[in-house]
């Protein structure tokens, strides 16, 4: 694992589908230089695998516990996983 990169996954849970959740967690992501990508999932939760600094990652959790202004997000359960090399943000 490279000390000077973090890779998380994430299930965000809430009211997190149709509120403009994962372009707003892309653009977010992207303005913080991290990667990886959003994905919404059957059950409702959105699914987010995102790399980079411990510092941009810690903010970027910051952020999936807040959400753009329609989400209303009611729990984040994040897993740090091996590193893994992703050449953008991306949302599925």
């Amino acid at each position: 694992m490279n000390p000077q990169q973090r890779t998380i996954k994430a299930r965000v849970y809430g009211l997190v589908q149709g509120v403009w959740f994962r372009d707003s967690t892309r653009r977010w992501a992207q303005s913080a230089g991290v990667t990886g990508y959003a994905n919404n999932l059957p059950d409702g939760s959105v699914e987010v695998m995102a790399s980079g600094t411990p510092a941009a990652i810690e903010a970027f959790i910051g952020w999936l516990h807040q959400g753009p202004p329609k989400a209303r997000v009611e729990r984040v359960v994040v897993e740090t996983v091996a590193d893994q090399v992703f050449e953008a943000f991306t949302v599925g």
